[in-house]
């Protein structure tokens, strides 16, 4: 990963914030995804499937450890993050399944 070296206080809170607007691209491009998902699953209980979230969690907690980062940071954010997916996931699947 290639980070710039920045001259001013002013570049480096605009760096920043380019990182921000592509991490928020990204959660969106995410959950896109997981709307997608209830559309091959059969129940709710498929859609909270506690193994394939505790994979995710742990390959981004890992991925955290080799970059440097804080594993506990990524696993709270993961956490929040798949929580509010989840949900949404339902919801999607509640809406395609006519509940």
């Amino acid at each position: 990963m290639d980070i710039k070296k920045c001259e001013t206080l002013e570049e480096a809170r605009a760096e920043i914030d380019k990182l921000d607007e592509k991490i928020v691209e990204l959660i969106a491009a995410r959950n896109a995804y997981i709307k997608q998902l209830a559309h091959f699953k059969n129940s709710i209980d498929e859609i909270k499937a506690e193994d394939r979230i505790d994979n995710v969690i742990s390959r981004a907690r890992s991925r955290a450890i080799e970059l440097g980062l804080s594993p506990n940071l990524i696993n709270d954010l993961y956490i929040r993050m798949i929580d509010a997916m989840v949900e949404s996931e339902v919801a999607e699947f509640k809406d395609a399944k006519n509940y």
